[in-house]
């Protein structure tokens, strides 16, 4: 099943909020269905770059294009991922389902929000529209 998420990218000024379609080996019944099943793609994408990066080990380069627009967001930089450490799945699920239990982050279905784990998604969610959405917590003293 192809489900569809908007996906901020931090820092970018045009156009921050991009639309993009994650394969899912099953169809979600339940938001902890749709959680477990967008980390384990999310997992999976990461070990593929991954592994493309260590088989191409040649000499990049970036075009003017590529500058200016990474320029925009503040940062030059390849893409490349720095460090050996392999995603450990299980481990990457149970934190993602602990962060949406304590509130770090919400869903959207079509600007409905998702609300507990145990809740259905139904029909809706092969043609709707998932947004992830990362709370940022405020820092401050109480006096």
């Amino acid at each position: 099943m192809d489900i569809r998420v908007n996906v901020k990218h931090m820092g970018k000024r045009r156009r921050s909020v991009e639309p993009k379609t994650y394969h899912l080996l099953t169809t979600p019944a339940t938001v902890r269905d749709l959680i477990l099943a967008v980390v384990e793609a999310g997992v999976q994408e990461y070990k593929e770059r991954l592994a493309d990066q260590e088989s191409h080990k040649l000499l990049q380069c970036l075009t003017s294009q590529e500058i200016a627009d990474k320029a925009q967001t503040g940062k030059i930089a390849f893409g490349e991922l720095h460090g050996e450490k392999k995603a450990d799945l299980k481990q990457a699920q149970d934190n993602a389902v602990q962060c949406f239990e304590d509130g770090i982050y919400r869903i959207f279905l079509d600007d409905q929000p998702l609300e507990m784990l145990e809740q259905q998604l139904g029909e809706a969610a092969q043609q709707g529209i998932f947004t992830f959405v990362r709370l940022t917590m405020l820092a401050g003293r109480l006096w």
